[in-house]
């Protein structure tokens, strides 16, 4: 994954989900706004202090999420 320079993840925000830098949208706010039919343009209007770009981020980062290997821990 390339270095994510409009996603981050702080405790302190939302609970230290990933949100677009600056804001408390989440990337799964947009994520499930983009499944529910919202065009980039609509999203943009509802939330005028993102950027295409955010959007374009926050799906880049999802679809990085869905493809890591969460691997359990084995105890001994």
């Amino acid at each position: 994954m390339k270095q994510l320079k409009r996603i981050v993840l702080d405790p302190d925000i939302m609970g230290g989900k990933p949100c677009i830098k600056g804001s408390r949208v989440t990337v799964g706010m947009i994520i499930g706004l983009l499944a529910s039919g919202y065009s980039y343009e609509d999203i943009l209007k509802m939330y005028p202090y993102l950027f295409e770009e955010d959007i374009q981020e926050a799906l880049a980062y999802a679809a990085w999420r869905t493809e890591e290997l969460d691997a359990p821990l084995v105890t001994v």
